[in-house]
């Protein structure tokens, strides 16, 4: 280690108490954090690209600074399904550290991980006061049945209104309206059902009939619309 001429003629002074690093919450404990072994916690966190046309929301789970689980969710952009493809392989078995400095391949995803650090390190994870943490395959309940995310697309214009297309429950295929042409209630798929029901042998059309459900006055409204086509 070099040190400069003005630091070697200076006098040595004692340096006063050390008491550590202030500690953070983690998993149900007080943890003063030293190194990235001494991180744990399970949090969620969203990233964006430059021109943000996509984002995407990245779950972690890391145990002992590794990161012993990682759900990727992506939206906005084609290519960023296959970057959450390539990362949710890059990502597992990485430190924390070492997943910060790794070209996650899509910049939406690079963010998240950049948030999710800044979260974890700084005890602000979502599993700060739980203690034990969460088990690997907690991010999976953010899924729900079937394993597929939570979205809704909804599109309007001034001059024909909005259009719902895609709720929590599943995808939109009609909206109902009443007299006065507001939407009171929707029609919906249910995917995740719909497929695992085809999967153990259903037939398709019986699978989509029973993977149906409607929310709001959806009953005996005044006319239904198809939100893609009408």
């Amino acid at each position: 280690m070099i040190y400069s001429t003005e630091v070697q003629n200076m006098c040595p002074v004692a340096k006063g108490a050390y008491h550590g690093p202030a500690p953070i919450p983690e998993e149900g404990k007080w943890v003063q954090a030293k190194e990235i072994k001494d991180i744990s916690g399970l949090t969620h966190g969203v990233g964006w690209c430059a021109p943000q046309q996509g984002a995407c929301k990245l779950t972690l789970n890391v145990k002992d600074g590794i990161i012993e689980e990682a759900l990727v969710e992506t939206l906005g952009c084609s290519g960023m399904t296959h970057s959450a493809a390539m990362a949710s392989e890059i990502l597992i078995g990485k430190t924390l550290l070492e997943a910060l400095n790794t070209d996650l391949v899509c910049d939406a995803i690079n963010t998240a991980m950049r948030e999710l650090f800044l979260q974890i390190v700084y005890g602000r994870t979502q599993t700060a006061f739980s203690e034990g943490g969460l088990p690997i395959g907690a991010s999976l309940e953010d899924l729900g049945k079937g394993l597929r995310s939570q979205v809704g697309t909804m599109f309007g214009t001034k001059a024909k209104g909005p259009r719902y297309l895609e709720m929590a429950e599943g995808y939109v295929t009609r909206i109902a309206l009443n007299k006065d042409d507001e939407i009171i209630g929707y029609e919906f798929v249910n995917l995740g059902k719909m497929m695992d029901a085809i999967k153990k042998g259903t037939d398709a059309n019986d699978a989509l009939e029973k993977a149906k459900g409607c929310y709001g006055q959806f009953e005996g409204a005044a006319k239904y619309v198809d939100p893609r086509h009408e």
